[in-house]
């Protein structure tokens, strides 16, 4: 690898499909390094057949070099090598050096994507089908309690299961882990019967008391959890016996079955294998049809696990690599790529076949929303009907707020986000700014975003991922946003969602949360930005692509007819 690079930097300096006079003197300096580790580095890409060497002996005469091998040829074999050994960021490396070389970039980003997508091989008279995955979000933790990113919650569906699920591309809620169960009168009382023999891929058998582990860890947790206003609610959980587990609830709560479908109330194993909680999350031990292998800073690899309860998964491994292309984990509204993946295979396999593009029910809501705690000019609801509305480039509003002495008094406005939205924030403050408004951008970790941040600035940019979990994700949104909106809005929402969570039939529930958003837009405490389809490209060999209840490919579905 590091002969590569010096090849690379020797032909940025004198590279010409001439001979090039030359002396040891340059070659050191080019190297950084001494003559004699410079003509070892000369003889090492002469054996190699990269150029030809002509030595002149004495010191200041010019020997002669000529080069036998473009650029693009070295840096495609690097890239080869760095991927192999899944060392992602130094292929990543390799594009950006060359980024100012449109033709090495392109072929190298092309190698690259050849790379990904479905391959093949014999091994011990067995076929194994792989399929490459690349995704831009970095995979920090699969662990159920921890996650927090939408690509983190993709793998974790894949490796765990819950007691309940969701019916793919319906809003059925089906056994899963459970095969069966039942709700007393109050509807506070929730009996669930497992199934037998349900095997961790440890090996081991999953029980009831692997359950109860599982929810009293959510209980106890002191994190900031998405959710949590569910299980915060469980008033007790018991084991009846290996196959019989009651969770009784505080008070009724029509979302408690829902919740149950999500990634977040998965299934641990006791304990957690003896596994401390930081090593769980890349290590991971579920019952899912595929086992975590291999997870560092960019690749997760899973492999199937045969002995899954559901039947075993068509693909026999999974590679998952991260490949930051942009410097931002997602663009801005203009073209944004909401799915955390492609299905992708080599596009020289895809040579007259066009591309198909499927999209699932799922989509991605971005808005922005006004502390009106915050002591400062959010709290005037004229300043905030002419701030937001400097964010629709059609409907300015001229509410008797748009002379600059006034705007001049506010200050600079905090416009509050997390890393994957920064683009977002910054088209904001840009559009603000050129209605003459001063404006500061800040970003934090999604686990500070939760805390503080949020309350000390005037703006805040979300996301609503709208899933089959919407409703979920409604309830914990507003909840959140009743901490920083006026105070007899608080009351109000808080009594919309006390309904909500009585409320039995979806379609109810649907008009209290529509009623809640339009009370929000009307008092200018939030502003839509824009909502973009998740959608996912792949090749028509692809077979069986499903979605699962997040909008994502269900990978345990997928499979490729035989190539001639």
């Amino acid at each position: 690898m590091k002969l590569h690079t010096q090849f690379l930097r020797l032909y940025s300096h004198y590279g010409s499909s001439e001979e090039i006079a030359i002396t040891l003197d340059e070659l050191a300096i080019t190297f950084t390094c001494t003559h004699r580790n410079a003509l070892t580095i000369i003889n090492k890409m002469v054996q190699n057949g990269w150029i030809l060497w002509f030595p002149q002996r004495g010191r200041g005469r010019r020997s002669k070099l000529q080069f036998l091998i473009q650029p693009e040829e070295i840096a495609v074999e690097s890239m080869m090598q760095a991927i192999n050994r899944h060392d992602i960021k130094e292929a990543i490396g390799q594009i950006r050096v060359h980024s100012r070389s449109s033709s090495m970039q392109d072929r190298l980003q092309g190698w690259m994507l050849s790379y990904f997508g479905h391959h093949s091989e014999m091994k011990r008279d067995k076929q194994i089908d792989t399929l490459r995955i690349p995704i831009r979000q970095q995979l920090h933790t699969v662990d159920p309690l921890y996650m927090n990113l939408l690509a983190e919650s993709f793998v974790s569906s894949h490796v765990f299961d819950g007691l309940v699920r969701r019916e793919n591309n319906s809003n059925e809620i089906v056994p899963n882990i459970a095969h069966a169960w039942e709700v007393d009168d109050r509807r506070t009382m929730w009996t669930f019967f497992l199934r037998k023999e349900v095997l961790f891929h440890n090996g081991s058998i999953m029980t009831a008391e692997d359950v109860v582990y599982t929810f009293q860890r959510l209980i106890e947790t002191s994190r900031r959890t998405l959710y949590s206003f569910i299980f915060k609610q469980i008033e007790s959980i018991r084991a009846i016996n290996a196959t019989t587990v009651c969770i009784t609830l505080k008070e009724p709560n029509e979302l408690f079955l829902s919740f149950l479908c999500t990634s977040r109330a998965t299934i641990v194993p006791r304990g957690l294998d003896q596994l401390t909680e930081a090593s769980f999350g890349t290590k991971p031990i579920g019952t899912g049809p595929f086992k975590v292998t291999e997870m560092n800073d960019t690749v997760c690899v899973l492999e199937v696990f045969p002995h899954y309860f559901q039947g075993r998964a068509h693909l026999d491994r999974v590679e998952i690599l991260q490949i930051p292309w942009g410097n931002e984990p997602e663009t801005t509204d203009q073209g944004e790529q909401t799915s955390p993946f492609h299905v992708i295979l080599s596009p020289s396999s895809a040579e007259g076949q066009s591309w198909s593009q499927i999209h699932s029910e799922a989509s991605v809501r971005k808005f922005v929303t006004c502390n009106t705690q915050k002591t400062g000019p959010l709290s005037d609801p004229v300043v905030r009907a002419h701030i937001l509305s400097c964010l629709s480039p059609d409907e300015v509003d001229d509410v008797n707020f748009h002379r600059e002495a006034d705007i001049m008094n506010l200050g600079p406005i905090q416009i509050a986000t997390i890393p994957q939205y920064r683009k977002d924030a910054k088209y904001i403050a840009a559009r603000l700014q050129s209605f003459g408004y001063e404006c500061k951008v800040v970003s934090s970790s999604p686990e500070e975003f939760k805390g503080s941040i949020r309350l000390e600035s005037d703006l805040i940019v979300f996301s609503l991922f709208r899933d089959q979990d919407e409703q979920l994700r409604l309830f914990d949104l507003y909840q959140t946003m009743s901490a920083h909106v006026e105070p007899h809005t608080r009351v109000d929402i808080m009594k919309s969602l006390d309904s909500v969570s009585r409320e039995s039939e979806p379609l109810a529930r649907a008009r209290l949360f529509k009623t809640i958003e339009a009370r929000l837009i009307q008092e200018h405490q939030l502003h839509i930005l824009y909502e973009k389809k998740v959608q996912t490209a792949y090749l028509p060999s692809v077979r069986g692509v499903t979605f699962n209840s997040q909008g994502w490919v269900d990978l345990r579905h997928i499979w490729f007819p035989p190539t001639s």
